[in-house]
This record gives C-alpha cells, structure tokens and sequence, in this order.
C-alpha cells in the first residue's frame, strides 16, 4: 500500500509537470495560474503544495522536463552525422512545429520569460538546453562535441528566433518561405550541405 501511494504520487506529480509544460508553453508562464494549472491536471489547489514548494519551483522542473522530452523524443532518434542535423533541423523548423507550439519546444515559446526568470530556473534551461545541442553536436563533431558546443547553440538559437518570427507573420506565404530559409540558413551555419531534395551531403 505504502508502495502504490509513491508510485500514484509520483505520477500525479509528473501529470501536473507534463501539463504545465504545455499550458506555459500556449499561454506563457506570467500567463498560467495556479488554480488553472492544476485545473489541467485534473486537481485541486490544495494538492499544488503537496507536489511543490512554490510555482517558481514548478516551472524550472516544467521547463527541464519540456527539454529532456525534445531530446528524448526528436534528437535521440534521428539518424548518427550529418543526415541527423538536417532531420533535427527540418523537424524543428517545420510548419506542423510552428503550427503546434503547446508540443513544441520550450525555447521557442518560452525564451523571454526564462531570461526573466528565477535563477534556478535558468540554471535548470541552461541545463536542458545542453542536452539538447549537445545531441546536435554529437552528430557535428563525433570526436569532439565540446568544441562546437558554441556553434550548436547559435544554430539553435537561429532556428527558435526562426520559428519564433514565423509565428508571428500574418502573411502564412512569407511565414512558410521564412522556414525554408531558416532550413538553410541553420544548415549553413552548421555545415551541411543540402540538396532540395532535403538530403544532407
């Protein structure tokens, strides 16, 4: 009994992190309540400090969460080299990413408010965002990662201004072209040549 109490709160605290992740990420941290964020998960408020110190406390854990999942779920899987940038790089800046911003990346949509945000919080998105460009440099410099860890994150940073901007553009033709040229100039940077037919070289 003991046992299955951990276990069903853990996964209650996971649920409440999951779905925060994803309410911050459509309505912004400053814009995403308590009350409503519990209200996702199927809880009341009360249960919110069962699970969490603060709501600061649940958005560096919501934001580190959001970032293991990207690498879990697109960068672990794509291809070893430079054939895995280009999927990593056209995944990102695609327009079922841009169109799905509460499954998409938390930089994109989260960016300004982290940078404003609590010290703890930007220690655990440094440490998220690691993993993941570090995943994208692995395929860049297999013998040494580290030394492009730089250039990764500028080209990181290029595609979630990219999507970004893409977003925002009432004109859904000059939005979709913003995209492809983000494609390439996110390879470029990377150093990868590409052909149309979406094949890295």
């Amino acid at each position: 009994m003991v046992r299955y109490r951990s276990e069903h709160k853990q996964a209650t605290r996971q649920r409440i992190i999951e779905t925060a992740g994803r309410r911050f990420k459509r309505d912004g941290i400053d814009g995403s309540g308590i009350s409503t964020l519990m209200k996702d998960a199927g809880l009341t408020n009360g249960a919110f400090y069962t699970h969490f110190t603060s709501k600061d406390d649940l958005v560096a854990i919501a934001v580190a969460d959001q970032l293991q999942a990207q690498n879990a779920n697109i960068v672990a899987h794509a291809a070893p080299g430079r054939a895995g940038l280009e999927q990593i790089v056209r995944w990102y800046l695609s327009a079922q990413h841009r169109d799905s911003p509460d499954d998409g990346c938390p930089s994109a949509a989260l960016l300004d408010e982290i940078g404003r945000g609590t010290d703890r919080t930007k220690k655990a998105y440094t440490d998220g965002v690691l993993i993941v460009t570090d995943g994208i440099a692995a395929r860049l410099a297999p013998d040494d990662p580290i030394s492009v860890r730089t250039r990764t994150l500028g080209a990181y940073a290029m595609m979630a201004g990219t999507l970004q901007l893409s977003r925002a553009l009432a004109d859904q033709q000059l939005a979709a072209e913003l995209l492809e040229q983000g494609i390439h100039n996110t390879l470029t940077l990377l150093g990868v040549q590409h052909g149309h037919d979406g094949t890295a070289n």
